[in-house]
């Protein structure tokens, strides 16, 4: 299947619309837990790519709250009723102790 030169283009056109959303979102700054703030005035401990560094976060959550498995519910057991093996019968039936 051939694609006309047209079709083509407008291919083209959505790809180069699209990609630069995607590389101009940066990085993701996340906010570092720190008992004492030894930053600059308006900075605080942020981690970028596993480093500890000075600056201003761009994630409203901190990095260990980002890859913290979320807690599953615990699904009640179902119950279920064993049925016995032998057959409930009257005394004196052939079969029946």
């Amino acid at each position: 299947m051939r694609l006309t030169t047209g079709a083509m283009a407008a291919v083209a056109m959505t790809f180069a619309t699209l990609m630069p959303a995607q590389v101009a979102a940066g990085p993701k700054i996340y906010a570092y837990p720190a008992s004492a703030n030894y930053c600059p005035a308006g900075l605080q401990p942020i981690t970028i790519a596993g480093v500890i560094c000075c600056g201003s976060p761009n994630q409203s959550m901190t990095y260990q709250q980002a890859m913290a498995h979320p807690v599953r519910q615990h699904k009640p057991v179902k119950k279920h009723y064993v049925r016995s093996a032998r057959a409930h019968c009257q005394a004196g039936l052939k079969g029946c102790d």
